[in-house]
């Protein structure tokens, strides 16, 4: 019994709408082959009655009319011959000869062979039956009809009929038990979606759909929306963050800020102090700003729009520009900057948002490196991706007085990656770099920096929101570069590696999410 669920499911309507098809498909066929069949067995029949008549005729003029009389009453003798149809008569229609008794009505010789079809009558059956027959007239205007009743054709024609109708029956039978098992097997997959989606919906955000294994294409699909329920529950778990982060964070700067100016209303009106008063007001006012534009920046950085103004960057410039904006903060703290950037990298990017990244890596670099120490800024190429690039060993940082390598001319690394080519082909990846000699990050740490707000316990007496390495993350996550942190003892190497723009253009697809 098919459920009344059943037939509302588009799996049961596609199957019957394929039974359809197929039974249609299948009526023709075999209407075709009925045909062909009857027509063929019909065909038989009108050459064995033309032969049956030729060869009387050849008798008649042979031997005459004596002769064909009885060979005629030989042949319906015949135990062989016992379907055929025999007639001989006179000009004026008299019986000579044959098992048929007078001459049909309705037949009119005329002269020249006919092909005629009769309902006939057998001695021991009462019920017509249909006859193929030849009628000629023999010379002296003597008429003769041979034949053949067509019970044994009508006969297979019903069997075969009967048998291709029981066929297609059977198969629009078939059809609609395989639709609903098909359709039962889809409801109960479709069930468990919907179950889990309603669990989801309630409250249950822990919750999967369940995968068959199969690796079918609901398995597929299944998959595919338990990676968007991951990335759901991710980022509403960084929207609370944040937003615990928000209220905790600038909670204190704001208080400070309400403090400072109530107490300014309390002291004695004078220039010196509210001057005083409303300049750190303003340092509070703008460290709030800071953060919120920082929110804002990995907000773009984390939707799609930001990709509507990508272009064609030449990233060297882009760590140039950033690395000659903190030179001087550099030479207040007597570190070594140094870069080392091969020209023509091209990366597939928003500018702005590259340019923020490789600021906060630098800021971050400047802020926490002692004094004294080294930072070493590097954008190169890596023709076998980059899980080939080993760590820097510690020697490779300039020491204080050493002279940091320059864009042109420089050896080291610069002449080494000149060899290569600028471009590289599509294989490799472009890697920019910032190692310093700070105290780093402990290993276990690493995945948290990444999170917004959050802040190591060394590091909360520095100036900062906690934000800087969750834009660089959020950037390279839009620009399908990987990030990674690798130790330098003393010190801390952190690389990015982006696709080549050639590779991202040609292959006509934006940059998923791969940072690690």
């Amino acid at each position: 019994m098919i459920r009344p669920k059943v037939l509302k499911t588009f799996s049961f309507r596609l199957a019957l709408w394929y039974v359809a098809l197929f039974a249609v498909s299948a009526t023709v066929v075999f209407g075709f082959i009925w045909w062909a069949a009857v027509t063929f067995m019909l065909g038989q029949t009108d050459d064995i009655i033309e032969s049956e008549v030729w060869s009387l005729v050849e008798q008649y003029d042979e031997r005459g009319l004596a002769a064909l009389s009885m060979q005629i009453s030989s042949r319906q003798r015949n135990e062989a011959s016992r379907s055929n149809i025999y007639l001989l008569v006179d000009r004026e229609m008299h019986y000579l000869a044959g098992n048929m008794r007078q001459w049909p009505p309705g037949i009119e010789p005329k002269g020249y062979p006919e092909w005629h079809t009769i309902p006939v009558t057998a001695a021991d059956d009462p019920k017509p039956l249909q006859a193929r027959v030849r009628v000629v007239t023999l010379m002296g205007k003597i008429h003769m009809l041979v034949g053949r009743e067509l019970s044994d054709v009508m006969r297979a024609r019903a069997i075969m009929a009967i048998a291709m109708a029981t066929g297609i029956c059977i198969t629009v039978v078939m059809g609609l038990i395989w639709g609903n098992v098909m359709s039962v097997k889809l409801l109960r997959r479709l069930d468990e979606i919907n179950d889990a989606s309603r669990e989801i919906m309630g409250g249950a955000m822990g919750k999967r759909i369940p995968l068959s294994g199969s690796g079918d294409e609901f398995d597929r699909l299944a998959a595919n929306l338990n990676d968007m329920l991951d990335r759901i529950v991710e980022l509403l778990a960084t929207v609370r963050q944040v937003s615990d982060n928000i209220a905790h964070d600038l909670r204190s700067p704001l208080t400070r800020l309400r403090s400072r100016l109530e107490l300014a209303l309390l002291e004695p009106q004078d220039t010196v102090s509210q001057r005083q008063a409303m300049e750190e007001a303003i340092d509070q006012a703008e460290s709030i700003i800071a953060t919120f534009n920082a929110l804002l920046t990995i907000a773009r950085a984390e939707s799609a729009a930001a990709r509507d103004n990508f272009e064609e960057l030449d990233l060297s410039v882009l760590v140039r520009d950033a690395v000659e904006l903190y030179e001087p903060l550099a030479e207040d703290k007597n570190i070594a900057l140094a870069v080392s950037a091969l020209d023509g990298l091209m990366v597939w990017g928003n500018r702005h948002l590259l340019s923020q990244a490789v600021v906060n890596l630098l800021d971050n670099a400047v802020k926490y490196t002692p004094e004294a120490g080294a930072i070493r800024v590097g954008v190169c190429l890596e023709e076998n991706g980059c899980a080939s690039r080993k760590p820097a060993q510690p020697g490779a940082l300039p020491g204080r007085g050493q002279e940091a390598a320059t864009d042109k001319g420089a050896g080291g690394e610069t002449a080494n990656l000149a060899g290569n080519g600028a471009q590289g082909g599509n294989g490799g990846c472009i890697v920019l770099s910032v190692a310093d000699t700070g105290p780093g990050i402990p290993e276990a740490e690493r995945a948290n920096v990444l999170k917004r707000f959050y802040r190591l316990d060394e590091s909360r007496g520095t100036p900062g929101s906690g934000l800087g390495l969750s834009l660089v993350a959020a950037v390279a996550r839009l620009h399908g570069a990987k990030l990674e942190f690798r130790e330098q003892s003393p010190g801390l190497e952190i690389l990015v590696a982006f696709p080549p723009a050639s590779r991202v253009r040609s292959s006509e697809t934006r940059p998923g999410d791969s940072v690690q």
